[in-house]
């Protein structure tokens, strides 16, 4: 049961992935009403009778949540029964789940009932929390921490109190960047990193776009700097840690990389392919920071 659990979950946490860059791929290319105003159906056709490039991506997104929720609740409930004694592992099973359904209702919602965008943004994020549990769920039944010292990893108190507060503001930044495309404010700003680098403080034009542009912008340059102080003090305390070590350089090579794909996306003007990179960059550094949440509160415990 344990090899079928392993490959289980590897399946679900890499589906996950296809459902965050599906659900990105919807919004930038302005598909979510390709199906029309009907969910699960389109048009209210089992089969569709008019096929359009928006339909296609908008059902296909939907499909792949769809099989992504069986085997998500699949994966969730063998894990309860079987390896349920593990100390995390009934809540990151509840978790994936839970968030996944979540998710899948505001999508179904924002289809029927016309969402604003400020509802819509909360969609990506709550994804990502489930992909977030299925990553640590997958760890878990692959027993990785059994293959380095995290087990005996203590975490001084006022650095895990820190790493609590970056990945909740994580989730903000993640808003502030989900809003930004459901508003439809990607290009409001032709220049980086200030919106008209030859007036930094001008927002003459579509001043509240702007204003979604720029708040995203500061936010996500505040995360980018809180990391990178985070890093020096993990490096200090804990050099002689693998797990924090290489964990904590991969998280800061990852921030690096998100912060200039948020550039290139200007710069390209709005290229797919660097969007949806900039998106599962964003991803993988929130699973990072939820595996040190993991050791964390391990930590606290010790």
């Amino acid at each position: 049961m344990i090899k079928t659990l392993k490959w289980l979950s590897v399946v679900s946490t890499l589906g996950m992935v296809f459902v965050l860059l599906g659900g990105a791929l919807v919004t930038k290319t302005e598909s979510g009403l390709g199906c029309g105003e009907t969910w699960p159906l389109c048009h209210g056709e089992f089969v569709p009778s008019a096929i359009t490039p928006e339909l296609v991506i908008e059902l296909s997104h939907r499909m792949v949540s769809g099989i992504m929720g069986i085997t998500v609740l699949t994966l969730s409930i063998l894990s309860w029964k079987y390896i349920g004694h593990i100390r995390e592992a009934k809540f990151l099973a509840f978790l994936s789940s839970f968030f996944l359904i979540l998710q899948a209702l505001i999508g179904a919602a924002a289809v029927v009932w016309n969402q604003s965008d400020f509802i819509l943004a909360t969609h990506f994020g709550i994804s990502l929390i489930s992909f977030a549990a299925l990553f640590l769920l997958m760890l878990l039944i692959f027993e990785i921490d059994t293959k380095f010292d995290a087990d005996s990893l203590i975490i001084q108190t006022k650095h895990r109190i820190e790493i609590y507060a970056l990945t909740i503001y994580t989730l903000i930044v993640v808003y502030t960047g989900a809003l930004v495309r459901h508003a439809n404010s990607s290009m409001v700003c032709g220049d980086w990193p200030f919106c008209t680098n030859n007036a930094p403080f001008s927002f003459s034009n579509y001043s509240f776009d702007q204003w979604i542009q720029m708040g995203h912008r500061l936010f996500a340059g505040i995360l980018f700097i809180w990391t990178i102080v985070l890093f020096f003090k993990i490096m200090k305390n804990y050099r002689t840690n693998r797990v924090m070590f290489w964990g904590w350089i991969t998280t800061v090579l990852l921030i690096v990389l998100q912060v200039f794909l948020g550039a290139m996306i200007i710069f390209t003007v709005l290229n797919l392919g660097i969007a949806l990179l900039h998106a599962f960059v964003i991803s993988c550094y929130f699973a990072m920071l939820s595996y040190f949440i993991l050791l964390s509160s391990r930590s606290a415990k010790l």
